[in-house]
């Protein structure tokens, strides 16, 4: 199970998904969705609503919760 490499909180698929599409798709270790809105300056709804716009594209880096 991957943790926020910031805040130690456990991460969903998406959220991983997240911090692979915003922030390098080759990651390692993440950030969960407030700590990932910190650091691009945006908040968590802006994250949840790009996240609904790429399922709805059909990537494969989110799933529908």
């Amino acid at each position: 199970m991957s943790v926020c490499m910031q805040c130690a909180k456990e991460l969903t698929y998406n959220e991983i998904g997240a911090h692979k599409k915003f922030v390098n798709r080759g990651s390692t270790s993440f950030l969960c969705k407030p700590c990932l809105a910190k650091k691009l300056g945006v908040t968590v709804e802006d994250i949840d609503r790009k996240i609904g716009e790429f399922i709805e594209q059909g990537c494969t880096l989110f799933v529908e919760e």
